[in-house]
């Protein structure tokens, strides 16, 4: 009987390869992981109640593994195809991001894992953008830039054919796993020919700058890697010491003490040589970037409907530009206006605001039923830490995006939402965050009365 292997080890030796990857194509990518490091150390040494959070939740021993990363694709075979290829690593389709209200044609989910377990194996995700074509204006550059990519392949033929192997049989061997990785790794390297002459790259970069990077090359490129920090505000501004230049704003909410969500940060993206189709013309294309993340306690729907009005109020106060003329006006705007929301985690729990992960403290308990967990919490035999929110901010992603494609303000909206047209493509409906998050608090408590001898 073949012994398959665990999709949660596949999941995290293909991040370590793709780091390793990453890490030599973008030699800036490792100085900023060892600024992390370095700071999430120091973070850690003065802070004993961060480190006891951490190692309730088993967060301590992820945070020097945890990435995520970044592709685009350009059909909606690319989509399904990717989709059957994360989830040979455990990893699955969870929100739609419509990032097209920041005047960037694309629409994307995040590929995760999706239960607790899993999370604390390896909690790598990839943020994977779809291009909208019908969003370029000019028809004929339409047609044409569809018919570029109709004529390529992503995926590796050996790829495709362990992914038709892992679906037939419900699993890959450990051999048929290796050979996973390192063909699936050929998908995300950068390649700097390009498959478009420079005319043909020029018109598609005038239509929009991300349309020429999905457009241009054979493939998906890792278009950024992002390794967790335990505080943000600290590696933004050690950045410059080691030669990196950090974007002006940081992404998300303003800094707090006890951080919500997702703040993001990076460095501004690489230019880089490539060489064009048909001659010897030579070129310099801008995609590539290192980004950091710090992250929060996973909000509710009550609680992110309140972060969603709050952030669209600073956001109407100071729109903050690429440049960072205006930083100081939008951080004390967002700092000002953030203040309903409640920066205490005991707070956030008796509104209903966050998600929390329940265990017992080890204190003996009477065998009784009828117990509350307010009750249990009240006497110290249950305490509630924050469950990692795992996932993405559109606002967020199209900063980041607009930052490094050079603009300078946000682009008016281009079109509605086509969430329908999306899931068809992936083939599958996107899972819904909200409901992942519950169940996983749902689960803890179920465990902790277990736990503790209650009903």
């Amino acid at each position: 009987m073949t012994t398959f292997a665990d999709p949660n080890d596949i999941r995290a030796r293909f991040c370590r390869a793709m780091s390793e990857m990453y890490r030599q194509e973008v030699p800036l990518y490792g100085d900023l992981v060892d600024l992390v490091e370095t700071t999430n150390a120091a973070a850690i040494a003065a802070d004993p109640a961060l480190r006891t959070r951490l190692e309730a939740t088993d967060g301590l021993e992820r945070i020097s593994e945890e990435r995520h990363g970044a592709i685009r694709l350009g059909t909606a075979e690319e989509l399904h195809t990717m989709c059957r290829l994360f989830v040979v690593m455990g990893m699955h389709p969870v929100g739609y991001y419509d990032l097209s209200v920041a005047g960037i044609p694309v629409h994307s989910t995040a590929f995760r894992p999706v239960d607790a377990d899993a999370l604390k194996h390896s909690p790598f995700r990839v943020f994977t953008s779809l291009l909208r074509s019908e969003l370029i204006s000019d028809p004929e550059l339409r047609a044409e830039a569809e018919a570029i990519l109709a004529d390529r392949d992503i995926f590796t033929p050996l790829a495709r054919q362990l992914i038709d192997k892992h679906e037939a049989e419900g699993g890959l061997s450990l051999e048929d796993a290796e050979r996973f990785i390192e063909e699936a790794l050929e998908t995300f390297r950068w390649h700097a020919d390009a498959r478009v002459s420079a005319s043909t790259y020029q018109r598609l970069h005038d239509a929009h700058r991300l349309v020429a990077d999905v457009v241009s090359f054979r493939g998906p490129h890792i278009n950024h890697l992002t390794p967790r920090t335990l505080d943000i505000d600290q590696v933004q501004a050690d950045m410059p010491a080691r030669g990196i230049t950090p974007k002006a704003v940081i992404e998300g909410p303003p800094p707090r003490q006890c951080p919500v969500l997702l703040r993001q940060t990076s460095f501004k993206a690489l230019e880089e040589e490539i060489a064009f189709a048909g001659d010897d013309t030579r070129g310099k294309h801008t995609a590539r970037f290192g980004e950091i993340e710090q992250r929060g306690i996973a909000l509710t729907r009550k609680g992110r409907a309140l972060y969603d009005e709050l952030l669209d109020r600073a956001r109407g106060l100071a729109q903050p530009k690429a440049d960072g003329s205006n930083a100081g006006d939008y951080m004390r705007a967002l700092s000002d206006v953030f203040r309903p929301l409640p920066d205490d985690y005991a707070q956030l729990r008796d509104q209903g605001m966050a998600f929390f992960h329940y265990s017992p403290t080890g204190k003996p308990l009477d065998n009784r039923t009828g117990v509350t967990i307010d009750e249990l919490i009240a006497s110290g035999h249950v305490r509630f830490d924050p469950i990692v929110y795992e996932d993405f901010l559109p606002v967020s992603a199209a900063g980041i995006f607009q930052s490094n494609l050079g603009d300078n303000a946000a682009a008016d909206r281009l079109a509605h939402s086509n969430q329908a047209a999306f899931e068809a493509a992936l083939g599958r409906p996107v899972k819904d965050e909200f409901a992942l998050y519950g169940d996983i608090e749902q689960k803890s408590l179920a465990n902790t009365r277990a736990a503790l001898g209650l009903a």
